[in-house]
């Protein structure tokens, strides 16, 4: 039986994932056992190295980066078919969807849960939307997809644009402080587009957005517990609507957002959902979408939830 695969992302964490390799490698072998690895050298290239293993017949396949690494791999054994099963070895700037799971950021931790952790099935998000070339496609999401000001965040995170913030001091910090330094910076220039909505089959409706999300796991954006009660195996989206709201009103209850406490503000609403449908009501408007903190396109987008569509290791 071939060994679990590690797919190692050494850019993750501003390249610390690669630094602290060796370190995380003598950690998994002392408490997790015998493993086959490979690096990746360019974006999308985790999806490819797992859909192969996957259908290859690899039966454990271990994302070891962020939540950007963890998706891709997430999404190769998904268009693989095949019944493999997903690990998370967290190394990134975000680590949100290892919140979600409990999951330690030390690695030794990991590892004895990647060993001694249970098999579990878990929803997964379908989303189909316009990239940034214009073209229509469809990906699969584990934590979170949001449009409208998500989306700006995440360009500027990537980016690197918080000048007052250099590089270095924001990965010594930490990703929390890079996405929070990305979000104060964009909330004093967003413009909220109105987009028209359709929640399975209730009414079309159109909204002034602040930022909508649409949930699968529980974090986003470097630690905001944006939908506290969501739940990766009860078959439904938790939708949080973040309405119109001034500068002033986001940055002053911004930490809510981080306890999970902004659910009973006035213009933000909460619904579940199996599907989505989301459009710009003005085609001179993109609305920005990320998916899984990664910067995937723009609307138009449908979201459809897969029930106990993945494996994976907790």
């Amino acid at each position: 039986m071939a060994l679990p695969l590690v797919i190692v992302n050494p850019t993750s964490a501003s390249g610390a994932t690669g630094e602290a390799w060796p370190a995380i490698a003598s950690d998994l072998r002392r408490h997790f056992g015998a493993f086959a690895c490979v690096f990746t050298e360019a974006g999308g290239d985790a999806e490819l190295i797992a859909e192969r293993e996957a259908k290859a017949g690899r039966r454990l396949i271990i994302a070891c980066g962020g939540d950007g690494t963890i998706s891709e791999t997430a999404n190769g054994i998904l268009r693989s078919g095949a019944q493999s099963e997903l690990g998370i070895l967290p190394s990134g700037t975000g680590g949100d969807f290892r919140r979600t799971l409990g999951i330690s950021t030390r690695a030794s931790e990991a590892a004895r849960a990647l060993r001694t952790g249970k098999s579990r099935l878990m929803d997964v998000g379908r989303a189909t939307y316009l990239n940034q070339a214009g073209v229509s496609e469809t990906r699969y999401f584990l934590n979170v997809a949001s449009f409208g000001m998500g989306g700006a965040v995440v360009e500027r995170v990537k980016e690197n644009r918080t000048p007052w913030l250099p590089s270095n001091v924001a990965r010594l910090l930490g990703g929390r402080v890079a996405f929070a330094a990305a979000a104060l910076q964009t909330t004093l220039t967003f413009s909220k587009p109105t987009v028209e909505l359709q929640i399975d089959d209730r009414a079309a409706f159109r909204l002034a957005v602040t930022n909508f999300c649409v949930v699968n796991a529980r974090y986003f954006g470097g630690g905001m517990k944006i939908a506290p009660e969501a739940k990766i195996d009860d078959g439904l989206f938790d939708i949080v609507a973040i309405g119109d709201l001034s500068p002033f009103t986001i940055l002053t209850n911004s930490y809510r957002i981080y306890l999970g406490t902004h659910l009973g503000m006035q213009k933000v609403r909460h619904t579940r959902a199996r599907r989505l449908d989301a459009r710009p009501t003005r085609d001179d408007q993109p609305v920005m979408l990320e998916i899984d903190g990664e910067l995937a396109g723009h609307l138009p987008a449908t979201f459809e939830i897969m029930p106990a569509a993945l494996r994976i290791k907790v």
